[in-house]
């Protein structure tokens, strides 16, 4: 699944391609995502509108149009988009063309479908982190988001360290391979109850997750199976992986071999001797 890394590659990817470009059609597959594609409400409100802004907030992508409205995107477990040439052979999987007045068109791909496309009034964006994003925790690059903020938090939770930095609710968008990543560099074991962090830790911790989650982006992404950038290039910040996924192999700081573990049903890898 795209984590916020890979996001906000793709979204800073088509961005230079979209901003200040009008929408003059549509196509559809047919087929519907996670949820029904609002086709009709699309052709009516996109169509003949100049895109303004192209942002990410959590796992999400939103192009801002001149009125007001915005469409959300969410690339589910293997969702992709990309600029094309309108004489380009669609992919297999190609669900949303939205064609361009400079002859280009921003294309959706979505093998297994489990992503969402959403479009937004103007008094639906405005009220937008009251409702779509209620849930959702300040970005990892926010001044929100600090050492005090998640000490303060951890204080009611009995929770281990790793499950606390991915619930949406505390920090957005901070997926199973960043934590694991994270969790290393901070050389916090990703089990630990987050009651027994010292500030000094925390601190650290926040530290790491912005320059693991800045390194991710310089490299495009982590490509693990199918990501594909908005260039429809893979990402290459795997073969930083410290932890991750090297259950068996040798430390890159000692001589320990990576450990795995199951926290929250989700495999967590850690080294034993450099984080406590």
């Amino acid at each position: 699944m795209p984590e916020l890394p890979e996001v906000e590659v793709i979204c800073r990817g088509i961005r230079p391609f979209l901003i200040g470009r009008t929408v003059t059609a549509i196509q559809f597959s047919g087929k519907r995502l996670r949820q029904p594609i609002p086709m009709e409400t699309m052709q009516r409100e996109i169509i003949n509108q100049k895109i303004t802004a192209v942002e990410r907030r959590a796992k999400y992508l939103q192009i801002s149009l001149h009125t007001g409205a915005m469409l959300i995107i969410h690339l589910g477990m293997t969702g992709n988009l990309g600029i094309f040439s309108p004489s380009a052979t669609l992919a297999k999987h190609d669900h949303v063309q939205w064609s361009l007045d400079n002859g280009t068109e921003l294309r959706y791909n979505d093998i297994r479908r489990f992503g969402s496309i959403q479009l937004l009034s103007f008094h639906e964006v405005v009220t937008s982190e009251e409702t779509i994003f209620k849930t959702t925790g300040p970005e990892p690059f926010s001044d929100e988001f600090s050492a005090e903020y998640l000490q303060r938090l951890a204080k009611s939770k009995n929770l281990a360290v790793k499950l606390f930095i991915m619930t949406n609710k505390i920090v957005a968008g901070i997926g199973n391979i960043y934590a694991n990543e994270s969790l290393f560099a901070a050389g916090i074991q990703p089990a630990r109850k987050v009651q027994t962090l010292t500030r000094k830790e925390w601190t650290s911790l926040v530290i790491e997750i912005r320059r693991v989650l800045g390194n991710a982006i310089k490299c495009g992404g982590s490509t693990i199976s199918d990501f594909l950038n908005a260039n429809q290039e893979k990402g290459y910040f795997q073969i930083n992986f410290k932890v991750y996924g090297r259950e068996g192999e040798t430390c890159t700081l000692c001589s320990a071999k990576i450990e795995k573990q199951k926290i929250g049903g989700r495999a967590s890898f850690y080294c034993p001797n450099c984080q406590k």
